[in-house]
């Protein structure tokens, strides 16, 4: 008996989403041997990888124009439909997507495989039903099989892509489309993956994972995705309708819409299709043939003569343009293949080489090499005869030729576009290599052009995602969407990071998102940020809140730092020393975040005051001060403990010895200038007091508090005065000198005769740390006249007497803070300095000259004499009189309160016994009739002596 008579054809049709390739698989499993062929590449790696999976990798065969894995005992044949082997004999042969035998580039094959392909056991047709009609005319005895569809189809109208449902796949049919559509995916999802039937399956498979593993919910696709792609697309649009079929632009068929709209809804999941962009909404007529699954029957199948002559090249075209007389087979149009071979035949020096049917039929399968590279025919025609030359003359193509043609194309720089041409080109040697009988050491050349494949695969894959896909927001996307709870991980920068994705930076309680190339990639990061930090957020308020104080800081424009982060700022309260916090902290965070937050800066500020300004809080809570004690210690605690003691005079005035002595126990100090308390001069109570009284005054921006340790500093005109006085400095000519440092000064000032006149002292120059002339200009700023005269310098003596120190005011019991004075020199060169200094010892006038002279000119030195010049007093008793009298008002230029007459007769007249032209000398101690100073330390006792107690 026949074996092939035995042996049956069956046609499985159906739509999509039946099982059909479900179906053949199992089928072939279950005989000993079996061939497969499938319409392209990709799904052809596909099925290969699914029966690998079951049976092994030593019985499962692939084989397609680019690859070749044949183990040696292979029973199983996964191919594309081109390169099915059917000389093998195997129990059962399918053909999957039959109703390719209609499609203009290709039918002519997969008639062919209609017409000739069986299995010895069982032959299998998988296909749309629109082939029923033209199967059972060509196919003796085939029984049919109807699968139905798994899940229903529906048409859902036009939709924006913004608008576009999770799990959609957009088709456009042009890679400019696709690109273009992917890109305004990822700018407004987040991204896409990107299948086109040019990507070699490695790329493939790599962008299909990232729509199956959820990374991106959006596919863009070229019609490739209609060929058995089994992907959970939900939903398909289609970018357009119409396609160039390679010769011209056409509308798709409804059965070719039908072919790519039923990838939607796998299994029983119900999908939708629709149009999207430019695409015109279909036709009532398109979509019911859709949804029903019910389509015009196929006429006229793709048909080329199969049995080729090989005598000349003439007689071998003329087999391939043969016509049919069947009228279910229509002569196909000139393939690359055909005109491939009349371009060669054409050309001298190819003719003269075809001698025998050998040298044709190795003619014919050069020409049958695909055109992968689609540049133009001219090109691909001068490829071929370049092979074909290797081939006829040498039986092999040349070694170092081919290896110069893959290193061209062994490079996986540039961007998407180039790197699809290399893998084009790629394509053709990997087809030639797997060519037998081509190429020296076939596996070498095999491996190596699977290699540069795989090379450039990647690299593809590589620009696709990062050009399409926004890992971040589509990470980000795929947790949301999982309601999964979300992780933030924040370095010591602050980047916070979720799934290992940067999405912003943390600055204390305020997060700050990264930026964004939309307004919807920004949403989605907000939306993670939020669920990812509000854990986050809580964690951090709690070890914010048992942080040391020394780990918080203000700063002198109000704000409040934790290390290096700024996490409120101070405002301005009922009272300048209990100021209010602002905290920073983000909406999301919540409530009881920020009122954690809030209390606990309030608790640093309010210690920070309680520790520098103790002593004049302490002055608010001494119950025995009363009074006018009270008053002015009222006074001091407004103005922050430092205040022009002219604004006070009267009150000081007014103050008896009891009142001071209690106001001292609390460190004032009276001096003459001002009364201050010295313990709130230091540097980090003179920074917090500028803070608050700029904040207590509503200043925009607040002034800077004067590097620690400077005596005097420059004097701005455009700078408040008041601003130096809450610096702890005076304005004093072109400069401004410490308060402390000039009481220091005024002390030694009380010793000197301001009337008739004074140099200064090293000491002066000392304290105030100036120059010379410097310190002419502060002199004249504190109402003394300095005249400039110049006089020999005086020779160094070989011994100076120690000079006594200058006496202190009664106030100055408290050592002065560090400062930065002027250099003055000491040991052998401090007489020159002084004598250049205008200061020279008493007895340098006098000195002895020396036995022998010398010739040197006479050094001229330069020195300042000192006199009491008031200026004029102000009329009126305003605000500007009182500041023009600042320095008068409280003492006399000897250091004495206004009260003191000295003793004389009336209208200031000499005493008797006094000559009229001798000036009185007011740097004297105070005779017994004078009165005492209330302001020295010492005055209670002096009174008692005064008085005889």
């Amino acid at each position: 008996m026949n074996i092939r008579a035995q042996a049956r054809s069956i046609a499985v049709l159906g739509p999509t989403n039946t099982g059909k390739t479900h179906y053949a698989i199992e089928r072939m499993l279950a005989h000993r041997s079996g061939v497969i062929g499938l319409p392209l590449r990709l799904l052809a790696r596909e099925v290969y990888d699914r029966i690998r999976a079951l049976r092994g990798p030593d019985c499962v065969a692939l084989v397609t124009g680019e690859e070749r894995i044949v183990p040696l005992r292979a029973q199983y044949w996964v191919c594309t439909v081109e390169a099915m082997p059917l000389e093998i004999g195997a129990d059962f042969v399918a053909i999957d997507e039959i109703q390719l035998c209609a499609d203009p580039e290709r039918g002519h094959v997969f008639t062919e495989r209609l017409l000739q392909a069986r299995g010895l056991h069982e032959t299998l047709f998988m296909g749309s039903d629109t082939m029923r009609p033209a199967i059972a005319a060509l196919v003796p005895q085939v029984q049919f099989q109807r699968r139905e569809r798994l899940s229903q189809l529906s048409y859902t109208g036009s939709k924006k892509i913004s608008r576009m449902p999770p799990r959609s796949a957009i088709v456009g049919f042009s890679v400019e489309n696709v690109y273009a559509i992917a890109e305004l995916i990822r700018r407004q999802k987040g991204g896409c993956a990107v299948v086109m039937g040019a990507l070699s399956p490695r790329t493939r498979n790599a962008q299909v994972e990232l729509y199956q593993n959820g990374d991106v919910d959006y596919l863009v696709a070229t019609d490739a995705i209609g060929m058995g792609l089994n992907l959970d697309i939900n939903h398909v649009a289609f970018s357009a309708t119409t396609k160039f079929d390679g010769r011209r632009m056409r509308p798709l068929g409804h059965d070719e819409l039908a072919q790519i709209a039923g990838r939607a809804g796998r299994y029983q999941n119900n999908g939708s299709f629709g149009v999207t962009g430019e695409a015109r909404p279909l036709p009532d007529d398109a979509i019911e043939a859709i949804e029903t699954h019910q389509f015009l029957p196929i006429r006229r199948l793709q048909w080329r003569n199969a049995r080729l002559e090989f005598g000349t090249p003439e007689r071998l075209i003329a087999s391939l343009e043969q016509h049919t007389r069947n009228d279910w087979l229509t002569r196909a149009r000139d393939a690359d293949d055909l005109v491939a071979l009349k371009t060669l035949s054409a050309q001298p020096e190819t003719h003269d080489r075809l001698r025998d049917a050998r040298d044709l039929r190795l003619l014919w399968d050069v020409c049958r090499i695909p055109d992968f590279r689609g540049i133009s025919t001219a090109e691909h025609a001068a490829l071929l005869t370049q092979v074909f030359a290797f081939l006829h003359h040498d039986g092999r193509i040349d070694t170092d030729w081919l290896a110069r043609q893959i290193q061209r194309i062994d490079r996986i720089e540039g961007d998407i576009d180039a790197l699809s041409r290399r893998l084009a080109y790629i394509r053709t040697w990997t087809y030639i290599a797997q060519r037998k009988g081509w190429v020296d050491d076939e596996n070498h050349w095999r491996q190596a052009t699977r290699a540069v494949e795989d090379r450039l695969s990647d690299a593809l894959h590589d620009r696709l995602t990062q050009r399409f896909v926004d890992r971040r927001t589509s990470v980000l996307m795929r947790r949301l969407k999982q309601k999964e709870s979300l992780v933030a991980e924040v370095n010591d920068k602050g980047e916070v990071t979720v799934e290992g994705e940067l999405i912003g930076r943390l600055e204390g309680f305020r997060f700050r998102q990264d930026k964004t190339d939309s307004a919807d990639e920004a949403r989605t990061l907000r939306q993670a940020s939020v669920a990812a930090l509000t854990p986050l957020f809580h964690l951090r308020a709690d070890k914010f809140y048992n942080a040391p104080d020394t780990e918080f800081d203000f700063t002198e424009q109000g704000g409040l730092m934790w290390g290096d982060t700024a996490v409120g700022k101070l405002v301005a309260g009922d009272d300048a020393l209990r100021p209010q916090v602002a905290a920073f902290v983000d909406d999301e965070a919540g409530p009881d975040v920020a009122q954690k937050v809030q209390r606990r800066l309030q608790h640093f500020i309010d210690r920070k005051i309680a520790a520098l300004f103790e002593p004049l809080l302490n002055m608010t809570r001494d119950e025995t001060l009363t009074g006018l004690a009270r008053g002015v210690a009222f006074q001091l605690v407004e103005a922050m403990g430092v205040i022009p003691r002219a604004r006070i005079a009267a009150d000081i005035k007014a103050l008896d010895q009891d009142a001071r002595a209690m106001l001292r126990k609390h460190g004032v100090r009276f001096g003459q200038y001002t009364v201050f308390l010295p313990a709130l001069l230091k540097p980090a109570p003179t920074r917090l007091r500028l803070v608050l009284a700029s904040l207590a005054q509503g200043l925009q921006e607040f002034p800077e508090s004067p590097p620690a340790g400077l005596v005097t500093i420059p004097h701005l005109t455009e700078v408040p005065e008041d601003h130096y006085i809450m610096a702890g400095y005076r304005p004093s000519g072109a400069r401004a000198i410490r308060i402390d440092m000039l009481e220091r000064l005024a002390d030694l000032l009380r010793a000197c005769n301001s009337r008739a006149g004074f140099e200064a002292t090293p000491d002066m120059l000392s304290i105030t740390g100036t120059t010379l002339e410097q310190f002419a200009d502060l002199m004249q700023g504190l109402g003394y006249k300095a005249e400039r005269g110049e006089r020999p310098k005086a020779k160094p003596v070989q011994a100076a007497e120690a000079a006594p120190d200058a006496a202190q005011s009664d106030d100055a019991t408290a050592p002065p803070p560090a400062i930065e004075e002027a250099p003055v020199n000491e040991g052998p060169e401090a007489a020159p300095q002084a004598e250049a200094e205008g200061h020279a010892p008493p007895d340098a006038a006098s000195a002895p000259e020396p036995a022998e002279p010398e010739p040197a000119e006479t050094e001229v030195e330069v020195y300042y004499s000192f006199t009491w010049a008031p200026k004029p007093r102000r009329e009126g008793r305003g605000p500007a009189a009182a500041g023009g009298r600042a320095d008068r008002a409280a003492r006399r230029p000897d250091g004495k309160p206004k009260g003191d007459k000295p003793k004389g007769g009336k209208g200031g007249k000499p005493a008797k016994g006094r000559k009229a032209d001798k000036p009185r000398d007011y740097s004297a101690g105070p005779r017994k009739s004078d009165m005492i100073d209330p302001d020295n330390p010492f005055a209670a006792a002096l009174m008692g002596l005064k008085t005889g107690k």
